[in-house]
């Protein structure tokens, strides 16, 4: 555990006391602005402990409207190291401390500010509070507050320590195994083959052996993650697709493998996981402990094919700014509401569902049903973003309704591969998979919305990760936006961006909306010149928010700071209209 590196004489603190100083001098007095002098000294000193001060942090309460606490201590994994709440001078301390108690704040690690005091409650008692127009006790509360471990986080952490290097070990004897049993096990060899050909079928036909072990590998991994963390103790039974590769996990079981003894193997880390996620309240921020979880521990198997998809998930400030731009278009230019029946909606490049609930929230309770069972769609390719994107809407409608319903509108599939015409000799994994995504491609979409992958190739043409063929959508690319370029180099437009704008272009038909945050290239570089003419043809009004952060052309940027992804290249968030042509 790193400890709090401050002393008095520190600009940090002289910094806060002078900051205290000026609003005394001018007379203001108000909580709002003199916690901003606090706020700055906390936040110098979370990032010490690479954490990040959240202000005006909810706290879930059981059965009652959300509170907000002043500040949240969050560490890389999402998880609460502590909270501060912050009061002005002519407050009475005491009676607020009550109060919030008393309102169902959390005792564990929670700071009670004020300019002139400070008080901290600690494992459900008063723990230290001290006069605050002396410097060391500011140095000697906040090192309290900060270098407290509340005993789930601190097995946590010290659990991640000693399973960074085991976790991947773990996963390459999995694979030794499945190996050994490819090849000695004639169940375990048809399991393994009937699972390769749904693969094949829907995912990728040139989908490698060590792609398909990777899934099977990280569904044995984090099975109990889903099943304990998120108490959903049947998802595994229910999902269509985790169904599949249960079969080929029940053969390796019957011979020479035990999940019930690999289980034990891992008990400590398992357990420190769902330890550390009970202390989170809110399902969508276990949702993102467990994403953190699996980029940090599962990925290491799939690192291939994350680069191949692109993968970058969309930061939820982007996802309510879009969707709220969604449905102000279509009640400017439609006259309809995201509620209305037959305004079909679809994301074809998921991930983990953010779009899909953020829509779902916009739509009122009463219309809520039919969108969710007939009128919502949305594709994933990649395993665990589709099991946690699958939780994650269901659940939502869960909280929207109280009524649990499994979501049909997902699909396990390649959206690009559904645009050609050889898919259906090959099915889409399995009948019931198959039809979601045949319902799907029936529904007259009017509304497509997504953060599409980025990533145009690969380094090594040798690997097994190269990004797959599309004959259909790469003629329809080269036809329009090619001819139409008078550039001579046109490689870029094999972007897998550039091929979902002219996918979802197509698939809105005669009137429609895409939404879209993407690579910003397309704005104004010279081989997309094609692109912009014919996107001005087929469509009446195009909205583009250039985000910048282009670290490539500008190496005074930086990724971390200046990019809305942290990612290298230019970001844009662009609608694309389409009317009626009556209206047009």
């Amino acid at each position: 555990m790193p400890s709090l590196t401050l002393k008095p004489t520190h600009k940090a603190v002289t910094a806060y006391y002078d900051s205290l100083a000026q609003f005394a001098k001018l007379g203001v007095k108000h909580e709002t602005a003199v916690r901003s002098a606090f706020q700055e000294l906390l936040e110098h000193c979370a990032r010490q402990f690479d954490w990040k001060l959240v202000p005006e942090y909810r706290i879930r309460r059981k059965g009652q409207a959300d509170a907000s606490a002043d500040g949240a201590l969050l560490d890389n994994y999402g998880l609460n190291h502590g909270l501060w709440e912050a009061k002005d001078s002519a407050d009475d301390l005491a009676k607020e401390i009550k109060h919030k108690f008393s309102i169902g704040y959390p005792r564990q690690n929670i700071l009670f500010w004020q300019p002139d005091r400070a008080v901290l409650y600690q494992n459900g008692e008063l723990h230290f509070e001290a006069d605050l127009g002396v410097a060391d006790n500011l140095v000697k509360v906040l090192t309290l507050f900060l270098e407290f471990a509340p005993p789930a986080i601190a097995e946590w952490e010290k659990a991640v320590e000693e399973f960074k290097d085991k976790v991947p070990q773990i996963g390459a004897s999995l694979k030794t195994l499945i190996e050994k049993e490819r090849q000695t096990s004639k169940k375990f060899i048809a399991a393994f083959e009937d699972f390769c050909s749904l693969c094949r079928g829907s995912l990728n036909p040139n989908i490698s052996i060590e792609a398909v072990e990777e899934m099977i590998i990280q569904h044995i991994l984090t099975e109990r993650i889903f099943r304990k963390i998120f108490d959903v103790a049947d998802f595994m039974q229910r999902n269509v697709i985790a169904l599949e590769i249960e079969k080929v996990i029940g053969a390796l079981n019957s011979r020479s493998f035990s999940r019930d003894d690999f289980s034990k193997s891992l008990e400590h880390f398992y357990g420190a996981i769902e330890n550390a996620a009970a202390t989170i309240t809110d399902f969508h921020e276990k949702q993102n402990f467990l994403n953190t979880v699996y980029e940090r521990f599962f990925q290491g198997f799939c690192v291939k094919v994350a680069d191949t998809h692109g993968i970058v998930y969309t930061p939820q400030p982007l996802v309510n700014f879009m969707v709220a731009s969604v449905e102000k278009i279509l009640t400017a230019e439609f006259g309809k509401t995201l509620a209305d029946k037959d305004v079909h909606i679809l994301d074809p490049f998921t991930g983990t569902g953010n779009f899909i609930v953020n829509l779902m929230r916009h739509i009122p309770k009463s219309a809520l049903p039919h969108k969710y069972a007939h009128e919502l769609h949305c594709n994933e390719i990649m395993l665990l973003p589709y099991y946690v994107a699958s939780m994650n809407i269901e659940h939502a409608y869960y909280e929207a309704t109280g009524k649990y319903e499994s979501f049909e509108g997902i699909c396990l599939v390649d959206t690009f591969q559904t645009a050609e015409s050889d898919q259906n000799e090959f099915g889409f994994f399995n009948e019931k998979n198959s039809e979601r995504v045949s319902r799907q491609k029936k529904a007259p979409i009017r509304v497509v919305i997504a953060n599409p992958p980025y990533n145009a190739g690969q380094a090594d043409e040798n690997d097994n990760n190269k990004n797959r063929k599309y004959p259909a959508l790469d003629r329809r690319v080269s036809v329009t936006y090619g001819e139409a370029s008078k550039a001579t180099l046109l490689r870029k437009l094999s972007d897998p961006y550039v091929k979902a704008i002219r996918h979802a272009s197509d698939r809105i038909g005669e009137s429609g909306i895409v939404c879209f945050v993407n690579n910003n290239s397309f704005v104004t570089e010279k081989t997309f010149d094609g692109m912009r003419k014919e996107l001005g043809k087929d469509f009446d009004l195009i909205y583009v928010l250039d985000l910048g952060g282009n670290v490539r052309k500008n190496p005074k940027l930086s990724g971390t700071t200046h990019n809305v992804f942290g990612i290298q290249v230019g970001v844009s968030i662009n609608l694309f209209v389409r009317k009626p042509k009556a209206k047009q």
